[in-house]
């Protein structure tokens, strides 16, 4: 067998610029750790760009929560603890039907332990984050070497929608770790036939399904019924071991199942979404999840096929153009083969995206984070293109146009980020500015120079988003949440140490973040000029045009406007208070 320095690879100027590029040329043989040989500091170097990435989401704990769902979970998970209810699950005292409870009840374990506060909600989000990076890994080394699995990780680890979802926690992130760890353990099951990964595999099912109802069962088997037909496996569809995994999550489930049978099935008087004798069973079961398919479901957003591809062109930056090309590079392997795999390949990956996609994409009910679920999947597949495209060097003449693609790209994203960090909420933050220009001078510098012994197409693209994240979390967004009129009405409130039992709401939206910074359940009230003496009012616009403003005083008003839901007028100053609703926060005379 040759040695690996001997054998003649071609290597891009865009693959490996710098001092090695021009001392081998792409001509020569380039030294062993260019090669496929998966040298020690090649591997630390990829481990140490995922915990760069993985540390970078910590930066978004500084956020305050998001309404509306980030900040509902966490003040039902307050609820949780202070009702201690844990089985029936309330919303500002009201009876609550619509995600299960597991997200609510590690959130609630975490603030027991730590306190209320944001970062311990998200704190069980940030750990499922971990694993669903960890599982990635470990799933695509049973198929893959070690560099691709490591690729595979870090594309997870580094895509934006990873970054998002750890400060705008919702159930996706930890849904999504339920399911990469049971598709990672039912893969060894496969493989090895271990009764202990098929019973960690149930138990992890059995906690997606407790997250977000039946779609934590069906990606999984949606994946492996795409990897059994490719394979011609037809006997692995009628295992007798699948009938222990259906008992152990059916076993897991009885507690949940308890409570929702208690609070709904037993007082089919309660009206829940505008109709009564409704089921808590049947609706988590059924109507939530395939009720968005028959018309069931009382939710009804966008429905485009290709509304997730839509959101996943951004929501999977830097890697997008990478997964499409692996998703095309793909399929064209399925029919080159004939749609048959060998003993060792995998169609889990590919295979469970599309069809998980597919089904997605018929709903009735469409959000860009509930195609997060499979986010894991593309990331294996755009892992192994990277690997074919960087280091196998199959598709060489696409890395010129790819290279000056995505650092035209990146220079957009960039131009964007100061933009946004300049215009939209002055004064200008010169400190931030200045700091963010010499990061990206530090960035450019380390391109040219190729300090990591790894593509500079790859650095870039891990770099790049690290970047973005670092001062969008550290300048963009804590400016932005500013008009949250949860935010600098709390800060209001504990300036000037306000009676909370006297304050009281009219004519808003339910507020949850306002109730869980302030620990506390504020009165909605009907009539206003109701109030006694010394009591607060706090009212929008609309309020405040329908109440008799002689009877208050204005004692502090703001800007607010809905942060999920941004736009450009909204962004620009100029145009932002005619474009915003108000807060004002009144004392009754």
């Amino acid at each position: 067998m040759n040695h690996p320095e001997n054998t003649k690879i071609k290597y891009s100027k865009y693959l490996y610029p710098g001092p090695i590029y021009k001392r081998y040329g792409s001509k020569r043989s380039l030294p062993s750790i260019m090669q496929n040989v998966f040298s020690p500091r090649e591997r630390k170097t990829l481990i140490w760009l995922i915990i760069a990435c993985i540390l970078t989401y910590l930066l978004g704990w500084q956020i305050p929560l998001m309404e509306i769902d980030a900040a509902q979970y966490a003040n039902l998970s307050r609820e949780m603890i202070l009702h201690k209810s844990f089985l029936r699950v309330y919303d500002q005292g009201l009876d609550y039907l619509d995600k299960p409870p597991m997200l609510l009840w590690l959130g609630a374990i975490s603030m027991k332990i730590f306190g209320i506060h944001d970062w311990a909600y998200r704190l069980p989000s940030f750990l499922f984050s971990i694993l669903s990076v960890y599982s990635t890994y470990r799933f695509s080394k049973i198929y893959y070497q070690e560099r691709v699995a490591l690729l595979c990780a870090l594309v997870l680890a580094g895509c934006q929608a990873m970054f998002l979802i750890n400060h705008d926690v919702r159930t996706d992130t930890m849904l999504m770790g339920w399911i990469m760890f049971s598709i990672w353990q039912l893969a060894v099951w496969i493989e090895k036939k271990n009764w202990v990964t098929l019973i960690l595999a149930s138990f992890a099912i059995a906690g997606g399904m407790m997250t977000k109802g039946p779609i934590a069962l069906i990606v999984p088997v949606f994946a492996f019924s795409a990897h059994f037909m490719l394979r011609r496996s037809w006997a692995m569809f009628f295992r007798w071991e699948y009938l222990v995994m259906v008992a152990i999550i059916g076993i897991l489930l009885i507690p949940m199942s308890i409570g929702l049978y208690q609070q709904f099935d037993l007082h089919p008087e309660k009206v829940m979404y505008g109709q009564n004798g409704i089921s808590g069973l049947r609706f988590y079961y059924w109507t939530q999840s395939f009720g968005r398919f028959t018309g069931e479901s009382t939710w009804k957003e966008k429905v485009s096929f290709f509304f997730y591809f839509e959101n996943l062109l951004w929501g999977f930056l830097p890697w997008t153009l990478f997964f499409i090309l692996g998703l095309i590079m793909g399929l064209w392997e399925w029919v080159r083969k004939r749609f048959y795999i060998l003993a060792g390949e995998e169609g889990i990956s590919l295979g469970g995206f599309l069809i998980t996609y597919c089904a997605l994409a018929r709903s009735q009910s469409q959000l860009p984070h509930y195609i997060y679920v499979v986010l894991p999947l593309a990331s294996v597949v755009t892992g192994k293109m990277l690997h074919r495209l960087i280091w196998d060097g199959m598709y060489e003449r696409w890395i010129k146009p790819l290279s000056i693609l995505h650092y035209v790209i990146f220079s957009i994203l960039v131009v964007v980020l100061f933009v946004l960090l300049v215009l939209p909420f002055p004064p200008v933050q010169i400190l931030l500015i200045f700091s963010a220009l010499a990061t990206t001078i530090l960035l450019i510098v380390s391109l040219v120079r190729h300090w990591l012994p790894i593509s500079a197409l790859l650095t870039s693209c891990v770099f790049t988003i690290v970047l973005i994240n670092v001062w969008l979390d550290s300048g963009f967004y804590p400016k932005l949440l500013q008009y949250q009129m949860s935010i600098p009405v709390t800060r209001f409130i504990r300036e000037n140490n306000l009676d909370k039992n006297r304050i009281v709401l009219y004519h808003m939206e339910m507020c949850r973040s306002l109730d869980f910074y302030n620990q506390h359940a504020f009165y909605v009230t009907k009539q206003p000029d109701s109030l006694k003496t010394n009591d607060y009012l706090l009212t929008n616009k609309a309020g405040m045009d329908m109440i008799n403003k002689e009877l208050f005083t204005t004692i502090d008003t703001g800007v607010a406007f809905h942060v999920t839901t941004l736009s450009i007028s909204v962004l620009n100053p100029k145009t932002r208070p005619g474009d915003s609703d108000a807060y004002y926060l009144l004392k009754r005379n």
